[in-house]
Protein backbone atom coordinates (compact mmCIF):
# COMPACT_ATOMS: atom_id res chain seq x y z
CA UNK A 1 0.00 0.00 0.00
CA UNK A 2 1.36 3.36 -0.74
CA UNK A 3 2.43 5.83 1.81
CA UNK A 4 1.48 9.77 2.32
CA UNK A 5 4.45 12.16 2.11
CA UNK A 6 4.84 13.52 6.08
CA UNK A 7 5.68 17.29 6.37
CA UNK A 8 7.67 17.86 9.57
CA UNK A 9 8.87 21.31 10.43
CA UNK A 10 9.96 23.30 7.91
CA UNK A 11 9.05 20.82 5.10
CA UNK A 12 5.55 22.47 4.40
CA UNK A 13 5.55 23.24 0.70
CA UNK A 14 5.42 27.32 0.25
CA UNK A 15 4.18 26.84 -3.05
CA UNK A 16 0.92 25.22 -2.19
CA UNK A 17 0.18 28.08 0.41
CA UNK A 18 1.43 31.20 -2.03
CA UNK A 19 -0.94 29.81 -5.14
CA UNK A 20 -3.80 29.40 -3.17
CA UNK A 21 -3.22 32.82 -2.00
CA UNK A 22 -3.44 34.15 -4.96
CA UNK A 23 -6.17 31.97 -6.49
CA UNK A 24 -8.05 33.90 -3.30
CA UNK A 25 -7.22 37.39 -5.04
CA UNK A 26 -8.10 36.38 -8.28
CA UNK A 27 -11.24 34.80 -7.21
CA UNK A 28 -11.96 38.36 -5.62
CA UNK A 29 -10.94 40.54 -8.51
CA UNK A 30 -13.14 38.54 -11.09
CA UNK A 31 -16.33 38.21 -8.76
CA UNK A 32 -16.41 42.55 -8.70
CA UNK A 33 -18.10 42.73 -12.23
CA UNK A 34 -16.75 45.13 -14.56
CA UNK A 35 -13.56 45.55 -11.98
CA UNK A 36 -10.50 46.66 -14.14
CA UNK A 37 -8.89 44.31 -11.56
CA UNK A 38 -9.82 41.08 -13.27
CA UNK A 39 -7.45 41.61 -16.16
CA UNK A 40 -4.82 40.70 -13.91
CA UNK A 41 -6.44 37.12 -13.20
CA UNK A 42 -6.24 34.07 -15.32
CA UNK A 43 -9.50 34.14 -16.80
CA UNK A 44 -8.66 36.89 -19.68
CA UNK A 45 -5.73 35.11 -20.92
CA UNK A 46 -7.18 31.23 -21.40
CA UNK A 47 -10.24 28.88 -21.13
CA UNK A 48 -9.74 28.09 -17.11
CA UNK A 49 -9.50 30.73 -13.91
CA UNK A 50 -8.62 30.20 -10.61
CA UNK A 51 -11.18 27.82 -9.75
CA UNK A 52 -9.68 25.23 -11.66
CA UNK A 53 -6.42 26.24 -9.74
CA UNK A 54 -7.52 25.98 -6.30
CA UNK A 55 -9.61 22.78 -6.01
CA UNK A 56 -6.27 21.02 -7.37
CA UNK A 57 -4.87 22.70 -4.91
CA UNK A 58 -7.11 21.88 -2.19
CA UNK A 59 -7.02 17.87 -3.28
CA UNK A 60 -3.14 18.19 -2.75
CA UNK A 61 -3.86 19.70 1.10
CA UNK A 62 -6.53 17.07 1.98
CA UNK A 63 -4.21 14.61 1.18
CA UNK A 64 -1.21 15.85 3.03
CA UNK A 65 -3.87 16.90 5.80
CA UNK A 66 -5.17 13.62 6.32
CA UNK A 67 -2.53 11.38 5.39
CA UNK A 68 -0.62 12.96 8.32
CA UNK A 69 -3.93 12.11 10.71
CA UNK A 70 -3.97 8.54 9.05
CA UNK A 71 -0.02 8.24 10.26
CA UNK A 72 -1.06 9.97 13.83
CA UNK A 73 -4.70 8.06 14.72
CA UNK A 74 -5.27 6.00 12.15
CA UNK A 75 -8.87 6.22 10.04
CA UNK A 76 -10.41 6.65 13.05
CA UNK A 77 -9.03 10.01 13.02
CA UNK A 78 -9.39 10.77 9.03
CA UNK A 79 -12.86 9.76 9.50
CA UNK A 80 -12.79 12.48 12.54
CA UNK A 81 -11.00 15.03 10.79
CA UNK A 82 -12.75 14.82 7.71
CA UNK A 83 -16.23 15.14 9.58
CA UNK A 84 -15.09 18.09 11.36
CA UNK A 85 -13.83 20.28 8.61
CA UNK A 86 -16.70 19.74 6.52
CA UNK A 87 -18.53 20.72 9.74
CA UNK A 88 -16.62 24.13 9.67
CA UNK A 89 -17.22 24.97 5.91
CA UNK A 90 -20.79 23.94 6.30
CA UNK A 91 -21.21 25.99 9.47
CA UNK A 92 -19.31 28.96 7.65
CA UNK A 93 -21.76 28.79 4.54
CA UNK A 94 -24.53 29.58 6.65
CA UNK A 95 -23.14 32.35 8.60
CA UNK A 96 -22.02 33.91 5.33
CA UNK A 97 -25.35 33.45 3.29
CA UNK A 98 -26.45 35.33 6.85
CA UNK A 99 -23.84 38.28 6.26
CA UNK A 100 -24.51 38.35 2.21
CA UNK A 101 -28.15 38.54 3.27
CA UNK A 102 -27.98 41.86 5.62
CA UNK A 103 -25.43 43.50 3.82
CA UNK A 104 -28.04 43.50 0.60
CA UNK A 105 -30.95 43.94 3.26
CA UNK A 106 -29.23 47.25 5.04
CA UNK A 107 -28.19 48.07 1.35
CA UNK A 108 -31.71 48.59 0.26
CA UNK A 109 -30.75 47.57 -3.47
CA UNK A 110 -33.26 45.75 -5.44
CA UNK A 111 -30.45 45.51 -8.25
CA UNK A 112 -27.86 43.92 -5.74
CA UNK A 113 -30.58 41.57 -4.46
CA UNK A 114 -30.75 40.13 -8.21
CA UNK A 115 -27.56 39.36 -8.38
CA UNK A 116 -26.40 38.17 -5.27
CA UNK A 117 -29.24 35.97 -5.67
CA UNK A 118 -30.43 37.14 -2.03
CA UNK A 119 -33.96 38.35 -2.94
CA UNK A 120 -35.88 35.03 -2.71
CA UNK A 121 -34.01 35.14 0.92
CA UNK A 122 -35.07 38.49 2.21
CA UNK A 123 -38.96 37.33 0.35
CA UNK A 124 -39.39 33.33 1.26
CA UNK A 125 -36.92 33.08 3.91
CA UNK A 126 -38.56 30.10 5.80
CA UNK A 127 -38.28 27.74 2.55
CA UNK A 128 -35.35 29.28 1.30
CA UNK A 129 -33.31 28.40 4.90
CA UNK A 130 -35.01 25.18 4.54
CA UNK A 131 -33.21 24.78 1.50
CA UNK A 132 -29.84 25.97 2.08
CA UNK A 133 -30.10 23.91 5.10
CA UNK A 134 -29.37 20.94 2.74
CA UNK A 135 -27.13 22.52 0.02
CA UNK A 136 -29.88 23.09 -2.37
CA UNK A 137 -29.64 27.04 -2.00
CA UNK A 138 -26.81 29.24 -2.28
CA UNK A 139 -26.36 33.16 -2.76
CA UNK A 140 -24.06 34.35 -6.04
CA UNK A 141 -20.15 33.58 -5.30
CA UNK A 142 -20.72 30.86 -2.19
CA UNK A 143 -21.50 27.85 -4.51
CA UNK A 144 -17.69 26.23 -3.63
CA UNK A 145 -18.27 25.69 -0.35
CA UNK A 146 -21.10 23.48 -0.40
CA UNK A 147 -19.38 21.68 -2.70
CA UNK A 148 -16.16 21.89 -0.32
CA UNK A 149 -18.85 20.50 2.68
CA UNK A 150 -19.32 17.31 -0.01
CA UNK A 151 -15.91 16.55 -0.48
CA UNK A 152 -14.58 16.66 2.75
CA UNK A 153 -17.37 14.23 4.00
CA UNK A 154 -16.48 11.85 1.09
CA UNK A 155 -12.80 12.48 1.52
CA UNK A 156 -11.81 9.57 3.95
CA UNK A 157 -13.04 6.58 1.54
CA UNK A 158 -11.44 8.61 -0.99
CA UNK A 159 -8.24 8.28 0.51
CA UNK A 160 -8.58 4.60 1.31
CA UNK A 161 -9.38 4.05 -2.72
CA UNK A 162 -5.98 6.04 -3.31
CA UNK A 163 -3.66 4.54 -1.37
CA UNK A 164 -5.03 0.73 -1.92
CA UNK A 165 -5.21 1.77 -6.24
CA UNK A 166 -4.68 5.08 -7.15
CA UNK A 167 -4.58 4.99 -10.74
CA UNK A 168 -7.87 2.94 -10.76
CA UNK A 169 -9.13 5.57 -8.54
CA UNK A 170 -8.36 8.59 -10.78
CA UNK A 171 -9.51 6.84 -13.74
CA UNK A 172 -12.62 6.12 -11.96
CA UNK A 173 -12.82 9.97 -11.53
CA UNK A 174 -12.41 10.59 -15.23
CA UNK A 175 -14.97 8.05 -15.89
CA UNK A 176 -17.15 9.93 -14.09
CA UNK A 177 -16.54 12.99 -15.55
CA UNK A 178 -17.10 11.90 -18.95
CA UNK A 179 -19.98 10.43 -17.93
CA UNK A 180 -21.35 13.95 -17.07
CA UNK A 181 -20.46 15.27 -20.30
CA UNK A 182 -22.23 12.63 -22.13
CA UNK A 183 -25.57 11.80 -19.87
CA UNK A 184 -25.79 15.85 -17.99
CA UNK A 185 -25.84 13.99 -14.94
CA UNK A 186 -25.83 16.34 -11.80
CA UNK A 187 -27.48 16.94 -8.47
CA UNK A 188 -30.87 18.90 -7.56
CA UNK A 189 -30.44 22.15 -6.49
CA UNK A 190 -33.14 24.93 -5.74
CA UNK A 191 -34.62 27.21 -6.99
CA UNK A 192 -32.63 26.63 -10.63
CA UNK A 193 -32.41 22.99 -10.48
CA UNK A 194 -28.99 22.70 -10.68
CA UNK A 195 -25.49 23.23 -8.75
CA UNK A 196 -23.00 26.25 -10.62
CA UNK A 197 -20.43 23.90 -9.92
CA UNK A 198 -21.56 20.53 -10.90
CA UNK A 199 -19.59 18.17 -7.76
CA UNK A 200 -19.66 15.23 -10.22
CA UNK A 201 -17.46 16.86 -12.66
CA UNK A 202 -15.43 19.27 -10.26
CA UNK A 203 -14.30 16.02 -8.54
CA UNK A 204 -12.17 15.58 -10.86
CA UNK A 205 -9.20 18.08 -10.35
CA UNK A 206 -9.65 17.40 -6.23
CA UNK A 207 -9.14 13.98 -7.32
CA UNK A 208 -6.31 14.65 -9.42
CA UNK A 209 -4.67 16.80 -6.46
CA UNK A 210 -4.94 13.97 -4.32
CA UNK A 211 -3.85 11.38 -6.62
CA UNK A 212 -1.07 13.65 -7.25
CA UNK A 213 0.46 13.61 -3.92
CA UNK A 214 0.38 9.76 -3.82
CA UNK A 215 2.30 8.87 -7.32
CA UNK A 216 3.45 12.43 -8.53
CA UNK A 217 7.24 10.99 -8.13
CA UNK A 218 6.44 8.69 -10.34
CA UNK A 219 5.33 10.51 -13.28
CA UNK A 220 7.37 13.94 -12.91
CA UNK A 221 9.64 12.70 -14.88
CA UNK A 222 7.10 12.54 -17.96
CA UNK A 223 5.83 15.69 -16.77
CA UNK A 224 8.71 18.04 -16.54
CA UNK A 225 10.08 16.16 -19.89
CA UNK A 226 10.38 18.03 -23.37
CA UNK A 227 7.35 15.83 -24.78
CA UNK A 228 4.79 17.41 -22.16
CA UNK A 229 6.12 20.59 -22.15
CA UNK A 230 6.28 21.83 -25.65
CA UNK A 231 2.26 20.57 -26.70
CA UNK A 232 1.41 22.89 -22.72
CA UNK A 233 3.13 25.86 -24.76
CA UNK A 234 1.27 25.35 -27.99
CA UNK A 235 -1.98 24.68 -26.06
CA UNK A 236 -1.20 27.72 -23.71
CA UNK A 237 -0.73 30.17 -26.73
CA UNK A 238 -4.06 28.86 -28.84
CA UNK A 239 -6.63 29.30 -25.50
CA UNK A 240 -5.07 32.82 -25.27
CA UNK A 241 -5.45 34.07 -28.93
CA UNK A 242 -9.33 32.37 -28.49
CA UNK A 243 -9.56 34.00 -24.90
CA UNK A 244 -8.41 37.53 -26.15
CA UNK A 245 -10.81 37.32 -28.95
CA UNK A 246 -13.44 37.52 -26.77
CA UNK A 247 -12.72 41.05 -25.69
CA UNK A 248 -11.02 42.32 -28.90
CA UNK A 249 -13.32 42.36 -31.73
CA UNK A 250 -11.00 42.05 -34.59
CA UNK A 251 -9.84 38.19 -33.34
CA UNK A 252 -13.10 37.71 -33.22
CA UNK A 253 -13.58 38.40 -37.02
CA UNK A 254 -10.40 35.93 -37.80
CA UNK A 255 -11.61 33.51 -35.55
CA UNK A 256 -14.58 30.80 -35.97
CA UNK A 257 -17.53 30.91 -34.32
CA UNK A 258 -17.67 27.20 -32.96
CA UNK A 259 -14.23 28.20 -31.22
CA UNK A 260 -15.41 31.75 -29.75
CA UNK A 261 -17.01 30.33 -26.65
CA UNK A 262 -15.92 26.46 -26.14
CA UNK A 263 -16.28 26.07 -22.44
CA UNK A 264 -18.60 25.33 -19.40
CA UNK A 265 -17.64 25.82 -16.46
CA UNK A 266 -20.30 24.51 -14.44
CA UNK A 267 -19.39 20.77 -16.11
CA UNK A 268 -15.78 22.30 -15.84
CA UNK A 269 -15.43 21.83 -19.59
CA UNK A 270 -12.89 19.13 -21.21
CA UNK A 271 -10.85 22.55 -22.75
CA UNK A 272 -10.71 24.23 -19.27
CA UNK A 273 -9.22 20.94 -18.03
CA UNK A 274 -6.96 20.49 -20.65
CA UNK A 275 -5.88 24.45 -20.25
CA UNK A 276 -5.39 23.81 -16.13
CA UNK A 277 -3.21 20.75 -16.67
CA UNK A 278 -0.66 23.09 -19.27
CA UNK A 279 -0.63 25.86 -16.56
CA UNK A 280 0.46 22.60 -14.05
CA UNK A 281 3.00 21.49 -16.57
CA UNK A 282 4.49 24.80 -16.59
CA UNK A 283 4.61 25.64 -13.12
CA UNK A 284 5.71 22.37 -12.30
CA UNK A 285 9.00 22.56 -14.73
CA UNK A 286 9.81 26.11 -14.42
CA UNK A 287 9.23 26.86 -10.33
CA UNK A 288 11.60 24.79 -8.19
CA UNK A 289 10.35 24.30 -4.44
CA UNK A 290 13.14 26.84 -3.27
CA UNK A 291 12.20 29.42 -5.58
CA UNK A 292 13.31 32.68 -4.26
CA UNK A 293 10.15 34.43 -5.19
CA UNK A 294 8.86 33.07 -2.78
CA UNK A 295 10.86 35.26 0.00
CA UNK A 296 9.12 38.55 -1.29
CA UNK A 297 6.55 40.75 0.45
CA UNK A 298 3.78 39.99 -2.24
CA UNK A 299 4.19 35.86 -1.98
CA UNK A 300 4.47 36.04 2.15
CA UNK A 301 1.06 37.75 1.68
CA UNK A 302 -0.22 35.13 -0.71
CA UNK A 303 0.90 32.52 1.81
CA UNK A 304 -0.48 33.77 4.87
CA UNK A 305 -3.78 34.50 2.71
CA UNK A 306 -3.08 30.85 1.57
CA UNK A 307 -2.99 29.36 4.50
CA UNK A 308 -6.64 30.35 6.07
CA UNK A 309 -8.30 29.47 3.22
CA UNK A 310 -11.98 29.75 4.49
CA UNK A 311 -12.40 32.51 6.35
CA UNK A 312 -10.28 34.79 3.81
CA UNK A 313 -12.59 32.96 0.88
CA UNK A 314 -15.70 34.48 2.99
CA UNK A 315 -13.70 37.74 3.64
CA UNK A 316 -13.64 38.09 -0.31
CA UNK A 317 -17.55 37.51 -0.73
CA UNK A 318 -18.37 40.02 1.73
CA UNK A 319 -15.56 42.38 -0.19
CA UNK A 320 -17.43 41.67 -3.52
CA UNK A 321 -20.99 43.17 -1.99
CA UNK A 322 -19.03 46.30 -0.60
CA UNK A 323 -16.82 46.50 -3.70
CA UNK A 324 -20.54 46.21 -5.82
CA UNK A 325 -22.64 48.69 -3.58
CA UNK A 326 -19.63 51.38 -3.96
CA UNK A 327 -19.70 51.12 -7.79
CA UNK A 328 -23.08 51.33 -7.76
CA UNK A 329 -23.40 53.97 -5.03
CA UNK A 330 -20.53 56.05 -5.51
CA UNK A 331 -18.34 55.50 -8.68
CA UNK A 332 -17.88 52.81 -11.56
CA UNK A 333 -14.43 54.90 -12.97
CA UNK A 334 -11.15 53.74 -13.26
CA UNK A 335 -10.06 55.09 -10.33
CA UNK A 336 -12.50 53.70 -8.29
CA UNK A 337 -12.00 50.26 -9.56
CA UNK A 338 -8.72 50.11 -8.99
CA UNK A 339 -8.60 51.48 -4.95
CA UNK A 340 -11.36 48.47 -4.72
CA UNK A 341 -8.55 45.83 -5.99
CA UNK A 342 -5.83 46.82 -4.35
CA UNK A 343 -8.00 48.07 -1.13
CA UNK A 344 -9.53 44.65 -0.94
CA UNK A 345 -6.28 42.62 -1.49
CA UNK A 346 -4.72 44.35 1.27
CA UNK A 347 -7.71 43.55 3.41
CA UNK A 348 -7.28 39.96 2.88
CA UNK A 349 -3.50 39.99 3.68
CA UNK A 350 -4.39 41.76 6.80
CA UNK A 351 -6.89 39.66 7.92
CA UNK A 352 -4.87 36.64 7.14
CA UNK A 353 -1.80 38.41 8.90
CA UNK A 354 -4.11 38.91 12.00
CA UNK A 355 -5.23 35.30 12.08
CA UNK A 356 -1.79 34.25 12.01
CA UNK A 357 -1.12 36.78 14.84
CA UNK A 358 -3.70 34.96 17.43
CA UNK A 359 -2.51 31.35 16.26
CA UNK A 360 1.06 31.80 17.19
CA UNK A 361 1.34 30.82 20.62
CA UNK A 362 3.46 31.64 22.69
CA UNK A 363 6.50 28.52 22.36
CA UNK A 364 6.32 29.63 18.67
CA UNK A 365 7.73 33.08 19.09
CA UNK A 366 10.49 33.88 17.58
CA UNK A 367 11.51 35.87 20.86
CA UNK A 368 10.99 32.99 22.97
CA UNK A 369 13.94 30.82 23.00
CA UNK A 370 14.11 27.87 25.07
CA UNK A 371 15.98 27.39 28.39
CA UNK A 372 19.32 25.91 27.77
CA UNK A 373 20.01 22.99 29.24
CA UNK A 374 23.18 21.60 31.26
CA UNK A 375 24.90 19.24 29.32
CA UNK A 376 27.75 18.72 31.52
CA UNK A 377 28.03 17.29 35.25
CA UNK A 378 31.34 17.40 37.30
CA UNK A 379 31.66 15.40 40.52
CA UNK A 380 32.92 16.97 43.67
CA UNK A 381 33.88 14.36 46.45
CA UNK A 382 33.79 15.23 49.75
CA UNK A 383 34.84 12.68 52.06
CA UNK A 384 33.51 14.11 55.19
CA UNK A 385 29.85 14.18 53.33
CA UNK A 386 30.47 10.74 51.85
CA UNK A 387 30.73 9.45 55.19
CA UNK A 388 27.50 10.78 56.71
CA UNK A 389 25.93 9.12 53.90
CA UNK A 390 27.01 5.78 54.50
CA UNK A 391 28.94 5.73 51.42
CA UNK A 392 32.74 3.98 51.36
CA UNK A 393 35.20 5.44 49.06
CA UNK A 394 38.59 3.26 48.92
CA UNK A 395 41.76 5.30 49.62
CA UNK A 396 43.04 4.67 46.37
CA UNK A 397 40.29 5.57 44.49
CA UNK A 398 40.88 9.34 45.89
CA UNK A 399 44.74 8.74 45.38
CA UNK A 400 44.67 7.81 41.68
CA UNK A 401 43.50 10.58 39.14
CA UNK A 402 43.00 7.70 36.34
CA UNK A 403 40.48 6.27 38.98
CA UNK A 404 39.27 9.73 39.49
CA UNK A 405 38.11 9.84 35.83
CA UNK A 406 37.16 6.52 35.53
CA UNK A 407 34.51 7.09 38.58
CA UNK A 408 33.41 10.52 36.25
CA UNK A 409 32.85 7.80 33.34
CA UNK A 410 29.60 6.39 35.98
CA UNK A 411 28.15 9.69 35.30
CA UNK A 412 27.57 9.41 31.33
CA UNK A 413 23.86 7.92 31.54
CA UNK A 414 22.67 11.40 34.18
CA UNK A 415 25.00 13.48 32.20
CA UNK A 416 22.98 12.22 28.32
CA UNK A 417 20.17 12.78 30.08
CA UNK A 418 19.90 16.29 31.51
CA UNK A 419 18.70 17.76 34.09
CA UNK A 420 15.02 15.91 33.61
CA UNK A 421 16.74 12.52 34.39
CA UNK A 422 16.86 11.26 38.30
CA UNK A 423 20.86 10.88 39.16
CA UNK A 424 20.30 8.75 42.19
CA UNK A 425 19.77 4.97 40.61
CA UNK A 426 23.56 6.29 38.83
CA UNK A 427 25.01 7.67 41.95
CA UNK A 428 23.69 4.65 43.75
CA UNK A 429 24.96 1.86 41.05
CA UNK A 430 28.70 3.82 41.58
CA UNK A 431 28.85 3.61 44.91
CA UNK A 432 27.17 0.60 46.26
CA UNK A 433 23.86 0.07 48.30
CA UNK A 434 24.23 3.21 51.67
CA UNK A 435 23.95 2.46 55.31
CA UNK A 436 20.67 1.49 56.46
CA UNK A 437 20.58 3.54 59.77
CA UNK A 438 22.13 7.57 59.18
CA UNK A 439 20.81 9.22 61.95
CA UNK A 440 16.79 8.84 62.45
CA UNK A 441 16.10 8.91 58.39
CA UNK A 442 15.70 5.08 56.83
CA UNK A 443 17.53 5.05 53.05
CA UNK A 444 16.15 2.57 51.03
CA UNK A 445 18.20 0.68 49.02
CA UNK A 446 18.63 1.79 45.20
CA UNK A 447 16.77 -1.10 42.51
Amino acid sequence: MAALPELKGDGRDLRIDACRGIALWCIFLDHVPNNIGSWLTLRNYGFSDAAEVFMFLSGLTCALAYGKARQSGGWTGVIGRTLWRSWDIYVAFLLLMLACAIIVHLAGSGHLADESNTRILLEESGVTLAHAAILQYRPVNTDILPLFVLYHLLFAPLLWLLLRAPNATLGASLLLYALVHVFGWTIPAWPNGHWFFNPLAWQLPLVLGAWWIIEGKRFRPWVTSRAALVPAVVYLVFSLIIALSWSIKPLEVLLPQALLYPTDKSNLAPLRLLHFLALAVLFVSFVPRDWRGLTTPVMHGAIRCGRYSLPIYCLGVLLTLASQLALLDISEGLTMQIALSVGGVLVMIGAATLLNLIKIKPRQQPHAKAVEQPTRFELVINPMTARVLGVHIPPALLACADEVDRLKMLFAPVRESGCSADPVPAVAHAFGPPAKNVGSRTVEPAP
